[in-house]
């Protein structure tokens, strides 16, 4: 896929104008709630397209700047590829940017610009004060080496280049992965009026397309995307790193809430135990000791929990990264590398935050055989670093192997020996676990459509790996089924797939009326009426006709002269029979005639159904009889 789609967020401190900022960019006013116009203050996240071209589309999220929302803050910076920092000339660094600025760097940020706003209302000089105030806060930060960008959002001054800018520094950046199995941390969830449950947020990775069946976790509730939006335009497909509005089907509005994800794998684990590699903010106010209750914030999730340390019992400082554990109260979805948030309830204040070592954590004991275990997870062996990326993008070249996992070519075709790995194509591999878990997936897909359409031979292998496709690659697919052939598991037919297990069949339910309509067109022989005379004289309605007719002729039991006509399978065999016998290589319609004994109301039909079967071809008024 050509093009690249990008989030990127506004920060900073309260009425630094980040809203003004966004919205001299896009034109877009995202304080939309009736409070936040009267306190003139960001609440809610707010959105709006700041770019699109042919190759780039670029949406923006506004983050609230006040103390009391920076759970909103943490929401929308945690999708986000890159942070427009925006500090105030009139008033430089803040407390809250300051904050912002630890939490960017936990949440592992590292493109930004400095955007200093309101430009118009101080003095040249004073500028480069600010600028001096501001390169101090920023040593040792996410944005030490960002850029500066001076602009005002009311005279429109710097507002261009400030775009060009974002969009230069996303051009050069690497998109989220399109290839993995899709996910949306929730966070906003409403209604629509005639529509029903709406859920809006940054798509984290992977691909999601109308009609597609979802899952809810950790509810693990099933839905389907009835339909997407993405600023405010309808679209067929939500790609990772656009902000999207899914009109979901099979949920109300109160069996959803902000924090939960939307999937479209059940790979994702649900847990509430997680193992940890934490730093702390270096000006931490309050001791934090053993079992100490927090607030853990993971994409969009909050979840009350407690911090438990193996090597220590109380925290006061930066003491670089801590290897521990968060067991919290509450199922959250996360996955090895997922980055999070802690924070002090009470008094509430940033600890610090992290990345997710291991998501299936275990009850250990205090003490330096854990921590080493810990450090041994953190570091990851050569076959856990390919195991989880292939586990996450589902098949990947050696290429993209040492991209994702640091490891030179030959540690990699060292372990891809292992029998957990398959060579699926020339250069691509997969995961044994993987692999059987889409052939299941594959099966049951199938079963259902068996179920549901009995008397077609299966189903078209086109449309099944559209339904797959958007989540697995197709040469994975294409393995995946051609395996299955080969071990007996699926057959394929022209082109349709079908378990090995089923045969075609009429339905119990038709049976006898089906039983009576092929009895009637046996015993009427070559003068036949109109099928559909036949169909409804048996009782079979329209709804069915048209299948059951395709099903009776690829079975072999009627052979359909015309689009009106058709015979008993072996009444027109024995017509085929007939006509050979009394032919020679070629002939003529006259000949036909009289060779079979019909009018020719059912003579041209057959004569013509002969020459699409390739039993005869025509020139002219002749036909030849073909070798077969």
């Amino acid at each position: 896929m050509s093009k690249r789609y990008f989030t990127i967020g506004m920060a900073g401190h309260i009425d630094h104008g980040k809203t003004s900022l966004t919205k001299a960019l896009t034109n877009v006013d995202t304080d939309r709630l009736k409070e936040e116009k009267e306190r003139q203050i960001s609440i809610e996240l707010g959105f709006a397209p700041l770019y699109e071209d042919e190759e780039l589309q670029i949406s923006v999220v506004d983050v609230p700047g006040h103390e009391r929302f920076i759970r909103q803050m943490i929401a929308g910076v945690a999708g986000i590829d890159l942070v427009v920092l925006v500090v105030a000339a009139d008033e430089g660094v803040m407390p809250q940017t300051r904050e912002h600025l630890d939490i960017l760097g936990f949440l592992g940020i590292r493109s930004g610009i400095i955007a200093i706003t309101k430009i118009d209302r101080v003095e040249e000089d004073f500028i480069e004060l600010v600028k001096d105030d501001i390169l101090g806060e920023l040593k040792d930060t996410v944005f030490e080496n960002a850029p500066f960008m001076l602009v005002d959002s009311l005279s429109k001054k710097g507002i261009s280049e400030l775009k060009e800018r974002i969009i230069d520094t996303l051009k050069e950046q690497e998109m989220r992965d399109v290839k993995g199995a899709f996910r949306l941390p929730i966070d906003q969830v409403f209604t629509v009026k005639g529509q029903g449950t709406v859920v809006r947020g940054t798509v984290y990775e992977g691909t999601v397309e109308e009609g597609q069946q979802l899952r809810v976790l950790p509810t693990g509730l099933e839905v389907r995307a009835r339909q997407l939006q993405v600023h405010h335009q309808p679209a067929k497909k939500a790609f990772a790193g656009q902000r999207a509005a899914i009109n979901l089907s099979g949920i109300s509005r109160d069996e959803l809430e902000r924090g939960e994800v939307l999937v479209s794998s059940e790979h994702f684990i649900v847990t509430n135990t997680i193992d940890v590699a934490i730093r702390v903010v270096e000006d931490l106010d309050h001791l934090v000791k053993q079992r100490t209750p927090i607030k853990c914030h993971i994409g969009t999730a909050e979840v009350m929990g407690r911090i438990v340390f193996f090597d220590r019992n109380e925290l006061k400082e930066d003491n670089g990264e801590i290897l521990c554990q968060l067991r919290l109260d509450e199922k959250i979805v996360t996955k090895r590398g997922d980055r999070f948030i802690v924070r002090r309830p009470s008094p509430q204040e940033t600890i610090g935050g992290g990345w997710v070592i291991d998501p299936r954590g275990n009850k250990y004991r205090f003490g330096q055989q854990t921590m080493e275990e810990l450090e041994k997870k953190k570091a990851g062996t050569p076959i856990e670093r390919m195991n989880a990326a292939l586990y996450e993008a589902k098949s990947l070249t050696i290429e993209e192997l040492i991209k994702r996992t640091a490891l030179d070519e030959q540690s990699i075709l060292a372990n891809l020996k292992d029998d957990q790995f398959v060579k699926i194509s020339n250069k691509e591999y997969a995961l044994t676990s993987v692999i059987d878990f889409i052939e299941e997936d594959i099966k049951d897909r199938l079963e259902d459509y068996h179920s549901g359409n009995a008397m077609r031979p299966g189903m078209y292998k086109a449309e099944l790996l559209q339904t797959l496709q958007t989540a697995f690659s197709r040469s994975l697919l294409e393995f995946i089924i051609d395996n299955g052939i080969s071990k007996g598991l699926f057959v394929r037919k022209d082109q349709y797939i079908s378990l090995s297990a089923f045969s075609p069949h009429v339905p119990k339910s038709w049976e006898k009326r089906t039983e009576t309509l092929v009895n009637e067109l046996k015993k009427d022989g070559l003068q036949v009426a109109y099928l559909n005379d036949y169909l409804k004289k048996a009782g079979i309605p329209d709804s069915i006709s048209i299948e059951l007719k395709r099903f009776l002729e690829d079975q072999g039991v009627i052979v359909m002269l015309d689009d009106q006509y058709a015979w008993y399978g072996e009444h027109f065999a024995e017509a085929v029979r007939k006509l050979k016998d009394h032919t020679k290589d070629e002939f003529e319609v006259s000949q036909a005639k009289e060779a079979v004994e019909l009018s020719r109301k059912y003579l041209i039909p057959f004569l013509e159904r002969l020459d699409s079967l390739g039993y005869t071809k025509r020139i002219d008024n002749k036909r030849i009889w073909k070798k077969k």
